[in-house]
This record gives C-alpha cells, structure tokens and sequence, in this order.
C-alpha cells in the first residue's frame, strides 16, 4: 500500500458539515451552520441570469472583473475613507475562505508563527499548518471573549509573522473596539508582522457601534490583508464569491499563489455583484435587517432555561446551559438534534484543544417562521 504522509493528521470533517449532516438525517432545524434559509434578493438573482445571457460566461480576469473592484475600491472609501487601487489593491475570491488561506500562503513559510484567537474559525489552524507555520493561540472566555493584549505580547517572539483578527466574530459575537485597534498597532508597529482581519460580517453591527475596518488605520492598512465576502451579506453563501484587499506589494505576492489555487471566480454573478452594489442600499440596511432577527430570537430564547452571551454583531447568538445540563457541548449539541430537533454548534468545536466553556452558538438567519418552530422547541429543554 502507498502511504500518505498526512498535513493534517489532527483533522476530521468540520462541525459545521458533521451538525448539518444531523440535521438532514432527524429532520432537526438546522441552526448550526451559518446559512439562511430564505432566499436571496430576485432583483440580484436577475442579474446573474442578465450576466448570463449577455454572454458573462467565460473565464473572468483573474484578479477579478474591473468594474466590481473599481465598486469596491469605491464602497471601502466610502465606508472607512480608505482608498485600495482597484487594479492592483483588490482581487476578487472563491469565497473568504479562500482568500484566507491565499493570504496565510503568502506570507507564512515553515516555522513562522501566527497569532490567532480561540475561539476562532475553523480555516485559520488548517492553513497556517499546510503553509508550516506554527500556531499560536491565545484562548478567550466567555462572557464577553474580551483580548488581553499583555497576553499577546507575551506570544510575540522573533518568529511571529501574523496575527490574525476577526471582527465581528464568528462564534463570539464579538467587536473589535478602538482600545484593541490601539493595542494591536501598539504590538505590530516597529516589527514584520502582517494581519489578517477577517471581516465577512462587516455590515452586521448592531446597536449604534461601528465596524472598525483595518483598512480605517493607515499602520495597520500598509500590513494588513482585509478579507470581507459577498455571500453572508447578500444571502447567498452558496456562490462562494469574496475579495481580499490589500496594499500592491503585498497583492502582488497573493495574486502569485491565487491564480494557481482557482485562477478566476464566477463570471456572471460578478457582473451581477457589479451592478447591485450601485445601491448603497444594498448594504447600508442590512445592520437592520440582522439587529431585527437577533432581537426577536434574544427575546424567545429568554423564555428558555438557556442563558444569553452578548451578541455585538454577526449574525449568531451564543448561550451557556448551567440550568440545564453539565454535559458536554458537543454532546449536548447532539441531543438536542436527536431529541428536541433543533441543530446547533457547540462552541468547544472552535479551540484547538477543544475547551469547554458549556456554550452552544445558534445561527438566526432564519426565516422567522424557523426561528418560531426552533423557540417552541427549546423551551421544551
């Protein structure tokens, strides 16, 4: 037999496809894995069949069609007052998960190390490994999964390359406030240490805070790779299109390694991203939108003996279950798909040395007719 020599020896299927995969087999609500399930706006979706028969059905550029970068570079100026060159500064991506793991690539050889925060998710331990780099993790906990920047400082050494931040974060909830802009720039200046901000939620703020975009500090802008998405805004996670930004220099190296992992992305619905993102509208409400679900499934699930965590942003509520059950989340995540029908995740899934805090995280992009089927049964538990 030929053997393998396996780079991840650590890994299995991700939780996310394990819950789903339960859900699909009991029939359970699936408030695991982050999707919704209504759908995505018909005005976009013409677009796309717009794109389509207007012949958008060959390969795209393969730093992406010009005209969406060039209603980026605009959007993120707009936003953050931060100006990315559309020809050289942004490329369009399969999905953020992909640009993260070009952006870890590129930067990241055998034994540099990268700073991430636990709990995190789950792409960033993978692909720092696969590069040979060497994980660095600096554990939060709940309630509020505050960073204690001293602790940081003590991780950077000499082979420090990375960190990686996610704002807002997924599972936390999470925001990065200006204090942690400050402490990060406080770490970062002076050394060669690039950042990853992982920022696919950045329109899903709540209650009056604002996105604090990397991309807002021109410090921490010169050595940061800013990764956002299209499929969690707009509802349409399943076309898997996202865009990393970042300074020339540094978009240079990405484009090098982007190219040979998928060359281009979906032609047609990057016309048709073009076209929708002309309406600022498109964005600008969907804080709303979210801040609406969130409150409405907060508010069912206080009638429940779950306890509720802050939830800043993103579009997931995390609870703990003291009043419940001293089981395991993992095992508790499974009963509750087995015995109640509703699928969750259980949040010890995103340590790597799978602590855990007894909290579960729910996805609300739901239907509200879901999240009213999930609440009446979990306040059966």
């Amino acid at each position: 037999m030929i053997t393998i020599n396996s780079k991840l020896p650590q890994a299995g299927t991700t939780i996310f496809t394990v819950m789903s995969a339960l859900a699909n087999e009991t029939g359970a609500i699936n408030l695991s894995q982050g999707f919704p399930d209504y759908e995505t706006s018909p005005e976009l979706i013409e677009l796309v069949n717009q794109a389509m028969q207007q012949g958008f059905n060959q390969y795209a550029p393969m730093a992406g069609y010009l005209p969406l970068r060039e209603e980026l570079s605009r959007k993120t100026e707009k936003l953050y007052g931060a100006y990315y060159n559309p020809d050289t500064e942004i490329t369009i991506t399969a999905g953020g998960t992909q640009a993260i793991y070009t952006a870890i690539a590129t930067v990241i050889n055998p034994n540099d190390e990268v700073i991430i925060f636990e709990p995190a998710f789950d792409c960033y331990a993978p692909a720092i490994k696969i590069a040979g780099g060497v994980v660095k993790s600096l554990e939060l906990e709940p309630p509020d999964y505050r960073i204690n920047w001293e602790l940081v400082k003590r991780l950077v050494s000499s082979r420090t390359r990375m960190i990686i931040i996610n704002s807002p974060q997924n599972p936390t909830a999470t925001i990065l406030r200006q204090e942690d802009i400050d402490a990060l720039y406080d770490i970062v200046k002076n050394r060669d240490i690039f950042i990853l901000s992982d920022e696919v939620y950045e329109h899903l703020v709540y209650d009056g805070e604002e996105h604090l975009s990397i991309a807002r500090y021109p410090g921490l802008k010169e050595r940061s790779f800013v990764v956002a998405s299209f499929g969690k805004p707009f509802h349409a996670t399943g076309w898997k299109v996202g865009y990393c930004m970042a300074p020339a220099a540094l978009m240079s190296e990405f484009r090098k390694i982007h190219q040979f992992l998928v060359f281009c992305v979906n032609a047609p619905v990057q016309k048709a991203l073009t076209e929708y993102l002309k309406n600022e509208n498109h964005y600008l409400g969907l804080a709303e939108f979210f801040k609406q679900k969130r409150d409405y499934f907060r508010h069912g699930l206080a009638e429940t003996r779950f306890d509720l965590l802050p939830c800043a942003g993103s579009y997931f509520q995390s609870v703990r279950y003291s009043r419940i059950s001293d089981e395991k989340d993992a095992d508790l995540a499974i009963r509750l798909t087995r015995e109640f029908g509703v699928a969750v995740i259980p949040v010890s899934a995103f340590y790597s040395k799978g602590t855990d805090h007894h909290v579960l995280r729910f996805c609300f992009a739901k239907k509200q007719e879901t999240l009213d089927n999930a609440l009446e049964r979990l306040k059966k538990v």
